[in-house]
């Protein structure tokens, strides 16, 4: 397991899209390792879902927290095992993939989970609001942040 230093304050990541057919999906190279909380989620969301498309954004750079944090991404999860399920369902299986990183580190995690059939008729990733400071007041991220620098 990494050191909590280490998978809580990164350099920021404006995002990483990975592509590729179901049968052929292997990521084409070992992602950014100075980003090891997207690394991680990329590895355990790919493990689990067997994605046709996955895109992790780290979007920690727009919110209150220190320059290089890891703690706020926007995932695009699609894949052929949410087909039928409800969306709360697929959330569950995203949160489930992540639980260590949502324990830790990861402050906020926006999910877009789709079907293939969905990411063909839109393949669009929507766009996250402005922070607008809330956790500023929010002692979970400080504390973890701390916690992830001892």
């Amino acid at each position: 397991m990494l050191p909590s230093v280490l998978r809580c304050a990164r350099p920021v990541s404006t995002s990483l899209a990975l592509s590729r057919p179901l049968a052929h999906f292997r990521p084409h190279m070992d992602p950014d390792p100075s980003r090891p909380v997207e690394r991680s989620i990329r590895t355990k969301l790919t493990d689990a879902l067997k994605p046709d498309h996955l895109e992790v954004h780290n979007e920690s750079h727009m919110h209150a927290v220190p320059p290089g944090s890891e703690s706020h991404f926007r995932v695009l999860v699609v894949s052929s095992q949410f087909e039928g399920l409800p969306l709360i369902k697929r959330h569950r299986l995203v949160n489930e993939a992540l639980k260590e990183e949502l324990s830790s580190c990861v402050h906020a995690l926006a999910i877009q989970a789709k079907t293939p059939e969905q990411w063909g008729s839109n393949p669009a990733l929507a766009k996250s609001p402005p922070c607008m400071g809330g956790s500023r007041g929010d002692h979970t991220v400080e504390e973890k942040l701390k916690a992830g620098r001892e």
